[in-house]
């Protein structure tokens, strides 16, 4: 018997393994994945006959310089379509055509002459002039519109996927994991944080641009930036114009994600063909040398692809049937984000995507935490309904990727729902949208308000103790993007949208703002000190609420988006932040500064527990007990200890007279300090740590009308700051 040789491994593997450049490839993982010396394609379309693989020499190409047919047999495992090949490298464009039936009436929406996106691309082309109308599915010019499919090609103005290998050097990053008791957020837009002519960087409206700013932001003290959507948009969806000025409208905002694992490719200044996914992590690391975490708003709820009319991007042409919530006669899509689709967020392939994006922004682009937008509807079912425990929501929750994920829930949808307090685990942070409410009407003076204005600066126990959650699940806020900025909260009684081309439909009604005698700028000087002072209550009342604080970019020196409320399609200096304002308003400024500082030196304002009976005492004017059922009272205040020789003593007047508030009596050798008073003009409206001045009168004080104050209970300093009131 002859005994057959044996052979070292490298050669055995050599003798058995396949050599051709194009090969059957795996069904795992999605998307474009360097393997063995080339590149394996994987994507997943269920009710698919045919797919096409094809590549592009350039982004604004026409034809395909090299296409690959995927066999049914050989290229298919399941419901994944699949081929690796040889000799592709980073930066190689590519695209999609998936084959199928085209009927509308049973949810299916194949279109062969459509080139489509992979939904797991992490780099899109940029396409500056792209429009959707080449992409729809459908021939507009049939009599039942969508009935019938388009036969028109539109591989020239659709951009491409591009491939990135990228062995980005994070040079030993590792997530922040900041506690949510040390946590300030600063929601901002990349675009519009510096695009203005006045910003002051080298590279305006981009990542770079926005890197450039952090100095400033580790000035101001905050933690985390929450970042408006990066996901891949195109910002020329929206075809009206602006009637004032009669330019075409953009998607400014950028809530109509086309691509959940690509980052935007024009907020790049390094080039939008690939340099976006490099320069972006680039500024996730910045950021984190800074000590600031970066938190991602992100849109898994609906898509661009819109309603039966819309265009055919990238899920539509793949599997309409699978990935979209569709209505009964399956033509029609259920929309619960108000936008014309809805994603079938808890259909296992669709939830596994959800996850894997997540999972992609979390390990490869190192981000620290997710803002999810109309969160709610990723609790619904496929019929809509919402499940008491959506499978979504509790692997999100749960996930072994994600568990140190800082993850924020916008816990209502277009379709009704509104699960502020109780929205799935108790890992879940929300928007507190009652926060917002209730403080902004107390603070214009309604009736009624006094018992939850205290709730609120409290954690707003009312709202989450039942659900078993703590205070470090509201996120509070005054405003944000969606909505008056700060200043235009205190300065306009009405919306005023009439640019954005919608008749001023658009935009919520419910404001609770006030003008304080004046529609928008003024000189009056009243008008404005009265403007100044209730921007200061509203940025006290944040930065000493239990609970996490959250400010919109450039409230902190008054930007103003001269009453529109709803600047979703504003991309021009409505939206851009002016940063000739910051030195206008100062004195905003310096508070907003010392208001962030004051909450990181006194701890007690944010544990991440509820307030017991001995940490807070509560007060009206007189000494006792404040009148809670009283519809008139404006004014109250609050004792909150620190330790037994420190306490803080919160004051607040929502009136519009002067209140004369009678003060605790204090153990021995302690006496009251002046820390704020938003009715002083600055510097007297805050001292900076140790230097608040000892009261003259400790025995009351009187806080003047639409004001708050805060005086500190401890040891004199051995040099007393002069004397106040």
């Amino acid at each position: 018997m002859t005994k057959t040789p044996q052979l070292n491994l490298p050669d055995y593997i050599s003798k058995i393994s396949e050599h051709a450049d194009v090969r059957a490839g795996s069904p795992m993982p999605l998307g474009a994945h360097e393997s063995d010396g080339g590149v394996n394609f994987a994507i997943f379309s269920r009710y698919a006959s045919h797919v096409r693989l094809e590549f592009f020499n350039h982004p604004e190409d026409a034809a395909p310089g090299r296409t690959i047919d995927l066999d049914s047999a050989r290229n298919r495992t399941g419901d994944v379509w699949h081929v690796w090949l040889k000799g592709i490298a980073s930066g190689q464009f590519y695209a999609y055509r998936v084959d199928g039936p085209y009927e509308p009436n049973k949810g299916h929406r194949f279109n062969f002459k459509k080139l489509l996106l992979d939904p797991f691309a992490t780099a899109i082309s940029q396409q500056p002039s792209w429009d959707f109308e080449a992409a729809l599915g459908y021939d507009p010019s049939s009599p039942g519109k969508d009935l019938t499919p388009s036969k028109l090609d539109n591989a020239g103005t659709m951009p491409k996927c591009v491939f990135v290998n990228d062995p980005f050097n994070w040079g030993g990053d590792q997530p922040l994991r900041h506690p949510w008791s040390k946590t300030v957020i600063y929601e901002t837009h990349v675009r519009g944080f510096t695009i203005h002519p006045k910003s002051g960087v080298n590279h305006p409206g981009t990542y770079r641009g926005l890197m450039e700013k952090i100095p400033y932001l580790k000035t101001l003290g905050v933690t985390a930036v929450e970042l408006m959507p990066v996901q891949e948009f195109n910002e020329n969806s929206v075809t009206r114009k602006n009637p004032e000025t009669n330019k075409r409208l953009k998607n400014y905002w950028g809530y109509d994600s086309v691509a959940f694992f690509a980052p935007k490719a024009s907020y790049s200044s390094s080039g939008g063909l690939g340099q976006q996914k490099l320069e972006f992590k680039e500024m996730v690391q910045a950021f984190h040398k800074a000590g600031i975490e970066v938190i991602l708003d992100v849109v898994f709820n609906h898509t661009a692809e819109g309603n039966e009319l819309g265009p055919t991007l990238c899920f539509r042409g793949m599997d309409n049937a699978i990935f979209y919530s569709l209505a009964d006669d399956k033509r029609h899509y259920k929309d619960y984000a108000g936008t014309g689709n809805t994603v079938n967020a808890n259909h296992p392939v669709v939830r596994d995507h959800i996850l894997a994006a997540l999972r992609y922004w979390t390990v490869e682009m190192h981000v620290d935490g997710f803002r999810f937008d109309e969160a709610s509807v990723l609790g619904r079912d496929s019929t809509g309904k919402l499940l008491a425990k959506s499978p979504l929501l509790g692997r999100i929750a749960e996930d072994l990727i994600l568990r140190d994920m800082k993850i924020i829930a916008e816990a209502w949808d277009a379709g009704g729902a509104y699960e502020v307090g109780s929205f799935s685990k108790r890992r879940w942070s929300e928007w507190n949208g009652h926060f917002r409410d209730e403080v902004r009407r107390f603070w214009r003076g309604d009736d009624g308000m006094l018992g939850l204005f205290a709730q609120r600066i409290s954690g707003s126990a009312d709202i989450y103790s039942k659900s078993g959650k703590g205070p470090e699940c509201s996120i509070n806020f005054i405003t944000c993007h969606d909505g008056f900025t700060l200043n235009d909260l205190v300065s306009y009684n009405d919306k005023h949208n009439e640019a954005n081309g919608e008749n001023g439909q658009d935009g919520i009604n419910a404001n609770f703002s006030a003008n304080y005698g004046a529609e928008g700028g003024t000189k009056d000087t009243g008008i404005e000190s009265v403007r100044k002072r209730q921007i200061k209550n509203f940025l006290l009342t944040l930065l000493v609420s239990r609970g996490v604080p959250m400010l919109l970019g450039g409230d902190e020196f008054r930007r103003t988006q001269r009453g529109n409320n709803n600047a979703y399609c504003q991309d021009n200096e409505t939206s851009w932040i002016d940063w000739t304002q910051l030195e206008q308003h100062q004195e905003i400024y310096r508070f907003a500064q010392g208001m962030i500082a004051f909450r990181r030196a006194h701890p007690v304002l944010s544990k991440e527990q509820f307030y017991t009976d001995t940490e807070i005492h509560w007060f009206g004017s007189q000494g006792g007990s404040p009148n809670w059922d009283g519809p008139k009272e404006k004014s109250f205040a609050c004792l909150i200890h620190e330790d037994e020789q420190r306490a803080l003593y919160l004051m607040f007047n929502a009136g519009a007279d002067a209140v004369d508030f009678h003060l605790p009596p204090l153990t021995s050798g302690v006496q009251w300090h002046l820390a704020i008073d938003t009715f002083d003009e600055t510097p007297h409206d805050l001292f900076a740590a140790g230097e608040e001045p000892l009261l003259k009168y400790p025995q009351t004080y009187l806080l003047r009308p639409r004001s708050s104050a805060i005086l500190l209970a401890r040891k004199p300093q051995s040099q007393m700051g002069k004397g106040s009131k």
